[in-house]
């Protein structure tokens, strides 16, 4: 099994690339800055702020599994649809939404029916409610839904499965140490998900524990 997850520096990331390690899978990770990875994980620099760039990660990797898209940013500091930061909004969006489908594309050709893509997408993204804080942030993560659920439908005739992760409120830096949700658990579910999915659940938003949420 040879998993490529994004932004293994920290986070969810992080221990997702430990614990497929751990399982004695092949896994490749990317980060930002040389030496980030952790022990035991192929490295390759990639700056997610820069998904024209991304393509040329494919040919480096040999067959893919997995593709877990994992790299995110919580987005700028005034985000708020009556105090926008727009540039950090776009930045936001590039690497939340962009990024995820560059680095389907350059993976795309490395894998063969039966392959999988997971994106990391967020709770925040849910269209039931009408909550205003990080607005940019929620926005990104409802465009990566709606880009993921249109490459599954492109993929389908491949036998390639592609879905949505809701890794619910994690204790990480990005989510605080209030959270309600272990990253080790998380980690765990995830990679439960990554590798039993099939073409049976393409298309679909999945809560990390594997029940099907809505989008």
């Amino acid at each position: 099994m040879h998993i490529v997850i994004t932004g293994v520096a920290r986070g969810i990331g992080r221990e997702l690339a430990l614990q497929a390690v751990a399982r004695g899978w092949q896994v490749t990770g990317t980060v930002r800055r040389a030496g980030d990875a952790p022990e035991g994980v192929r490295e390759i620099l990639a700056d997610m702020r820069q998904p024209d760039r991304l393509h040329a990660i494919g040919p480096q990797l040999g067959a893919v599994d997995v593709l877990v898209n994992n790299a995110g940013v919580i987005g700028p500091d005034r985000q708020s649809t009556l105090d926008m930061d727009f540039e950090g909004f776009a930045q936001t969006l590039m690497v939340n939404a962009l990024a995820p489908l560059a680095m389907a594309q350059a993976v795309r050709p490395q894998m063969r029916a039966g392959g999988r893509i997971l994106t990391i997408s967020s709770q925040m993204s849910w269209m039931g409610y009408a909550k205003s804080d990080r607005i940019a942030y929620r926005a990104s993560k409802v465009a990566v839904n709606k880009v993921m659920q249109g490459l599954a439908t492109d993929l389908r005739a491949q036998g390639i499965s592609v879905v949505l992760i809701d890794p619910g409120w994690v204790r990480t830096d990005m989510g605080g140490p209030d959270a309600e949700d272990d990253v080790t658990d998380v980690a765990r579910g995830i990679l439960d998900i990554a590798n039993t999915l099939d073409m049976a659940r393409t298309g679909r938003f999945l809560h990390w524990r594997g029940k099907e949420r809505d989008f």
